[in-house]
């Protein structure tokens, strides 16, 4: 196993993360910019990253975008789209952009036409109400409108890939969010100063900073093992590698994002500061395809 990337996922990594510092939000007022957003509209589609899976791309290049998306805090639709392009090549979704829904709230759904719902083995599709903005800013949601109608079943093990692909694309999101915030705060504790010094260079900061960087090397280390088992580990391989991997990689980035909010002092609790943004999108994340410590308690010291 070798979960280095190579040079053309470097390639993607670095054009993820062009694109999402160029037009990404840079404060919580450009998020109410329509014109960036129709810009990051049109960029996004151009890449034809949402058909990664379709074009053959494998797990760790869904991850690369994913991460790069949540660091820069990317404010549109991605995850839900990626994720149903995966299961176009299992089953007939018919035409229209489509994302995906938990239980019955559809995720990433500016521009979706429908959502594609996965319970067990049978995949359903609904059409959508209104959207609307949630916890997490960035990334809007809707219900689902009327009943869903069965589209057909998954086969066993194309269920299990799927299900691990939706935990690693939210590992990724969650990895890069926690990238985001820290880099966040590091940029702040550098031009912050009390009694005449920048408070990066107080040892009570410093050591928080140090932490949280530690914590986001564990997760990518684990999204890096889960992104590869997508396609090169069994099935059921995948899965518990990828729940593990949703498990850390949460906790880390709550704890990351928290600690951003914490170095920016008072000034963190206020609306215009960036970082309850990367809280809100953490905290939605996790909850995406919860895992509990008992569904990974087998086997473990």
């Amino acid at each position: 196993m070798d979960v280095r990337l190579n040079a053309e996922q470097r390639q993607l990594r670095d054009a993820a993360a062009k694109l999402a510092d160029d037009l990404g939000p840079d404060s919580v007022a450009e998020l109410d910019d329509a014109g960036r957003i129709a810009r990051l509209e049109r960029a996004v589609n151009q890449t034809g990253w949402r058909a990664l899976r379709s074009d053959g791309a494998s797990g760790v290049e869904v991850a690369i975008v994913a991460e790069e998306f949540g660091r820069g805090l990317v404010d549109v639709a991605f995850l839900g789209p990626v994720l149903a392009d995966d299961l176009r090549r299992h089953v007939d979704l018919g035409a229209g952009p489509a994302t995906v829904a938990v239980a019955d709230t559809a995720i990433d759904a500016r521009g979706a036409a429908q959502a594609v719902r996965v319970r067990e083995r049978e995949v359903a599709t609904a059409p959508l109400g209104a959207v609307r903005t949630g916890a997490d800013l960035t990334r809007p949601v809707a219900d689902l409108a009327g009943t869903a109608q069965s589209l057909g079943e998954l086969g066993a093990q194309d269920a299990l890939r799927w299900q691990a692909l939706a935990l690693v694309a939210t590992c990724a999101d969650l990895v890069g969010t926690a990238r985001g915030a820290h880099a966040l705060a590091c940029d702040y504790a550098k031009i912050r100063e009390q009694y005449g010094k920048p408070i990066g260079s107080y040892q009570a900061v410093a050591h928080l900073l140090a932490e949280g960087l530690a914590l986001i090397e564990g997760s990518v280390s684990v999204l890096r093992h889960a992104a590869w088992a997508v396609d090169a580990a069994s099935a059921a391989e995948a899965v518990r590698a990828a729940r593990i991997a949703k498990i850390y990689s949460a906790r880390a980035a709550r704890t990351v994002c928290e600690t951003a909010i914490q170095v920016h002092g008072g000034i963190g609790n206020t609306w215009e500061c960036a970082a309850h943004l990367y809280l809100r999108r953490a905290l939605t994340s996790t909850g995406l395809w919860p895992v509990t410590i008992r569904e990974i308690a087998d086997g473990l010291s």
